[in-house]
């Protein structure tokens, strides 16, 4: 394939409040707030960028943080866990901490990797998988370089027929069965080491997710920049499926469609990126609001829940 995807770019989820989602992401899991916008049909709600120092793609877990939702319920045809990558070694360091935080921890192995499960406030399932990978993580006070949280080792999708999702991320975004047990298949993309991996499950009697808080929205691919975008729009449209069109996000453009499993796919472009619209230094500091909302932003401020 001339141009490969790249892995995973982001994936999305849904809060329930905002200033508890903000300090479990920054202050117990130290990741970087790269961004703190709103979202583009709702403007009244947060849209929070967590990653790296950059927001680098397969980094970057984002959250619709909606004040009061409901509690979602995880089933199939939705991503059921986004799994981060951590060394070997700071895996002791993350179980104390999760539970000096008051999180149950579950300790387990996959693969032959260990790995810690917990969930976040709101029941979103987070994994942490000891791997070697060669990142560099977000650095805060209480969480040094050496155990921070590297980026993305991969999604799990829970599905009723593997199968059918299988066949687009084979036969239209490269990726290649790299092992299965049971009701479990991983498949891995060639091209890039890290964030490549995505775990289908199968739950051939499972019932379809609701969202709601605690669940994941979307999974986001990795494409090198816009001309690739719409060659990989292409190749879904001939496979059958109904793509959006090129929505141009601020920090990325995107295609949307949903695969035969349920599971709602974004494809977007590592262009323009985080730093657009404020310093490096700087990200994640202001509030910045797509351009249509500017005009607006003094009532935008008034309405967003408090932070602090």
């Amino acid at each position: 394939m001339e141009h490969p995807i790249a892995g995973l770019h982001h994936v999305t989820a849904i809060a329930g409040n905002a200033r508890r989602n903000l300090d479990f992401y920054s202050r117990v899991l130290g990741l970087r707030l790269v961004k703190k916008t709103v979202n583009f049909d709702d403007p009244g709600t947060y849209h929070f960028y967590f990653g790296d120092e950059k927001g680098s793609p397969g980094t970057i877990l984002t959250f619709f943080p909606w004040e009061g939702i409901r509690r979602g319920v995880t089933g199939t045809g939705m991503v059921s866990s986004v799994n981060y990558a951590v060394s070997p070694a700071s895996v002791d360091f993350w179980k104390k901490r999760l539970a000096g935080a008051g999180v149950q921890v579950t300790e387990g192995e996959k693969y032959g990797e260990r790995q810690l499960q917990f969930q976040d406030p709101d029941g979103l399932a987070i994994n942490l998988v000891g791997q070697v990978d060669p990142r560099q993580g977000w650095q805060t006070s209480g969480v040094p370089e050496e155990v921070a949280l590297k980026g993305f080792h991969g999604v799990t999708l829970l599905l009723q027929r593997p199968d059918v999702t299988a066949r687009i991320l084979t036969g239209v975004f490269g990726y290649r069965l790299e092992r299965s047990e049971g009701n479990q298949f991983r498949y891995r993309v060639p091209a890039i080491d890290t964030a490549s991996v995505v775990d289908l499950e199968e739950m051939s009697a499972g019932t379809r997710g609701v969202q709601g808080a605690g669940t994941f929205h979307h999974v986001a691919f990795r494409v090198k920049n816009e001309e690739e975008l719409m060659e990989y729009r292409q190749k879904v449209l001939d496979a059958g499926l109904q793509p959006t069109g090129k929505i141009d996000r601020d920090y990325f453009f995107s295609v949307y469609f949903r695969e035969p499993g349920g599971v709602l796919f974004e494809l977007a472009t590592d262009n323009p990126g985080f730093t657009r619209d404020e310093p490096l230094e700087e990200l994640g500091r202001h509030l910045k609001l797509p351009r249509q909302y500017e005009a607006a932003r003094q009532h935008i401020e008034s309405v967003l829940p408090a932070l602090s």
